[in-house]
């Protein structure tokens, strides 16, 4: 780490409880979040971090868990922030335990297992009714991408599709001489259609997801099923609610880029509902980075709820200037850049 103007380098270690103009950080694979917090705190005026997305003898250099040859910036930075080097007592790693055990990327996981579980006789008989070949439906069936398609045409409901009309349509578009796996076909054919700006109908869909993000799992079912299905679609909703709370009293400043709370009532409740997306967004997807969204989207699942979260924060800004038209001063905060290497 380069300090100041007289150009000396030191650890971060180092660092700790220096001062000076300017810092500039290398970030590699391997940093942990408090060094990376120690680096970019040492310059008065600006902090710039140089991260390493390349390496000439990847034998000295270890990888984070799950970290990608082709790794950019933002992905390595993202893998720093979850990097924890210190060692945690045991209060907290229960705390750590708890809190992961409760994120909206494990409910929503658990959400979605159950609700794969609950429908699938729904979903096999509307296989069976699409029109397919016998054949290509008991294949279909017994594919390991059924449950993708499943996936989808609970997200297809959710968005207003009639999917007993929407299947056999896209069963019909083409042939599957050619395919592989006729579930795999249909996935495909579904996301494009889910793709399509005009997909579904807006109306009374936002009823018909948890947090605004998680397709609901509708129709007959068991009943035990069905509780299991509603409690974690309350603790989604409660863990999005508490989020914003905690990001409004600390001052986030993904939170702090929406704009001030409207004054009015109902405004201010539309507000807290399109921050709530957002925070459920940020939890399911483990966003750390202080724009809302972080990240571009790496999946399909992924890019659609980027679309709807991205609405969302729209949405907010648009009601905190509708509410109040002069924004709070902001206190100037040093800059911090980021380079690749």
């Amino acid at each position: 780490m380069r300090l100041g103007h007289l150009g000396y380098a030191v650890t971060a270690y180092r660092a700790q409880g220096i001062t000076t103009d300017t810092a500039h950080a290398v970030v590699e694979p391997g940093t942990t979040r408090e060094n990376l917090y120690v680096a970019m705190t040492r310059g008065r005026a600006s902090n710039t971090a140089y991260v390493v997305v390349s390496r000439p003898d990847d034998n000295h250099s270890a990888r984070h868990p799950g970290e990608r040859p082709d790794a950019t910036a933002r992905d390595i930075l993202a893998g720093v922030l979850g990097h924890v080097g210190a060692e945690l007592s045991a209060h907290e790693t229960i705390a750590a335990e708890q809190e992961a055990w409760g994120s909206i990327a494990q409910l929503a996981a658990e959400y979605d297992t159950i609700a794969a579980s609950a429908q699938r006789p729904r979903w096999t008989r509307l296989v069976h009714a699409s029109g397919l070949p016998a054949d290509l439906v008991e294949a279909a069936i017994a594919s390991d991408a059924f449950g993708a398609l499943t996936a989808g045409l609970r997200r297809a409901e959710a968005l207003g599709h009639n999917v007993e009309t929407l299947l056999p349509r896209i069963a019909a578009a083409r042939g599957f001489e050619d395919a592989q796996d006729a579930a795999a076909v249909l996935h495909a054919r579904l996301e494009r259609v889910l793709a399509l700006p005009s997909s579904g109908s807006s109306r009374g869909s936002e009823r018909r997801l948890v947090a605004g993000l998680l397709p609901k799992a509708v129709g007959e079912m068991d009943a035990e099923m069905r509780r299991a299905l509603d409690e974690r679609a309350h603790l989604i909703e409660e863990r999005a609610s508490a989020l914003v709370d905690s990001a409004v009293e600390s001052g986030e400043r993904w939170i702090d880029a929406l704009g001030r709370i409207p004054v009015d009532p109902a405004r201010a409740g539309a507000w807290r509902h399109q921050a709530r997306i957002l925070a459920a967004y940020r939890d399911r997807y483990g966003v750390f980075e202080d724009d809302a969204l972080g990240a571009p989207a790496t999946s399909p699942n992924q890019r659609m709820d980027a679309a709807v979260a991205a609405v969302a924060r729209d949405r907010a800004i648009w009601l905190s200037r509708a509410d109040a038209p002069t924004q709070p001063h902001r206190a100037h905060r040093p800059t911090r850049a980021i380079h690749s290497l």
